[in-house]
């Protein structure tokens, strides 16, 4: 059949055609911070994490990060291997390809207001993950798992390597 044998097709058989094409057309690409039109930023969970639990640190009021048996033991394997403590620890993280999630467990100074605190490591954490890394923080959830109670044991001093437990 040649061109000119071919009937001209209605407006409703453009519409369909139409549709078929755009339907079958990649979808652009969804441009942020993070992907952009010469290439994508891939940030690891780590990263994140020690952004997190420095900004989840930097709050007043915060004695330490994680619960009590993950601190002793975290502890006891830095005294023998005498490396420094982790950033992360006390800090995990659910991330995707634009956003993440945070969850912080922390032990607090007695006498400090707890919900102030959370709401300072809340504002500390989004700002401190979002500024460095460009994913957007949707949560940051605040475990208390104990109070620092004046004149307690210091069980996270770093100037003890002795590996004694107190």
């Amino acid at each position: 059949m040649s061109t000119s044998d071919q009937k001209p097709a209605t407006s409703e058989e453009s519409k369909r055609r139409g549709s078929r094409e755009v339907a079958t057309a990649p979808e652009p690409k969804e441009l942020d911070a993070l992907h952009t039109e010469f290439g994508d930023t891939e940030i690891a969970d780590q990263v994140v994490e020690k952004v997190a639990g420095m900004a989840a640190r930097e709050v007043a009021g915060v004695y330490a990060m994680g619960s009590a048996a993950g601190r002793a033991i975290a502890g006891i394997s830095h005294s023998l291997s005498g490396q420094r403590r982790s950033v992360t620890g006390g800090v995990s993280i659910d991330k995707g390809e634009r956003e993440t999630a945070v969850d912080v467990s922390i032990v607090v100074e007695y006498g400090t207001s707890i919900v102030e605190i959370a709401d300072n490591i809340r504002s500390s954490v989004i700002q401190g993950v979002e500024y460095a890394t460009g994913l957007s923080v949707v949560e940051v959830n605040v475990q208390v798992t104990d109070v620092h109670l004046p004149g307690e044991d210091d069980d996270d001093s770093e100037d003890d390597n002795s590996g004694k437990l107190r």
